[in-house]
């Protein structure tokens, strides 16, 4: 497993690609909304991890739930890994619950699954393989 992307959760992606444009010193490589999940994001390369900021397209998205619980920050950690089914198996038997235990497409052509916070002190935490 690597550290795949931080997901950050924004109000504003226009206000939010200011400034992590200036942060990082580049401009983010990709744009994408994820209809079923109501997020638009934007993704920054930074060395082998990336930064995606995520705002609610809808109100009823899990981000602006998550904003308006505990504002603009880090939403959850992603790790990559080589085959998402067996990844999903194997951490449930270690005892993890997953928030839906059947991958999921995501943004960044990528399957998700997401582990329950509870389970992992408090952090949402995502795995995601690259789709074929």
């Amino acid at each position: 497993m690597k550290l795949e992307h931080v997901g950050i959760a924004v109000k504003s992606l226009g206000v939010s690609d200011e400034l992590f444009e200036k942060l990082l010193g580049k401009n983010s490589y990709k744009n994408e909304t994820v209809e079923r999940e109501g997020v638009t994001t934007s993704f920054y390369r930074t060395g082998d991890s990336k930064i995606e900021l995520l705002e609610a397209s809808n109100a009823e998205s899990p981000i602006a739930k998550f904003i308006e619980k505990k504002g603009e920050g880090i939403h959850h950690l992603a790790f990559g890994v080589e085959n998402i089914y067996d990844e999903i198996e194997r951490l449930k038997k270690e005892g993890f619950q997953f928030i839906s235990e059947e991958p999921k497409d995501g943004a960044d052509n990528k399957l998700v699954a997401f582990l329950h916070p509870k389970s992992t002190n408090g952090v949402l935490v995502e795995i995601c393989q690259e789709k074929a």
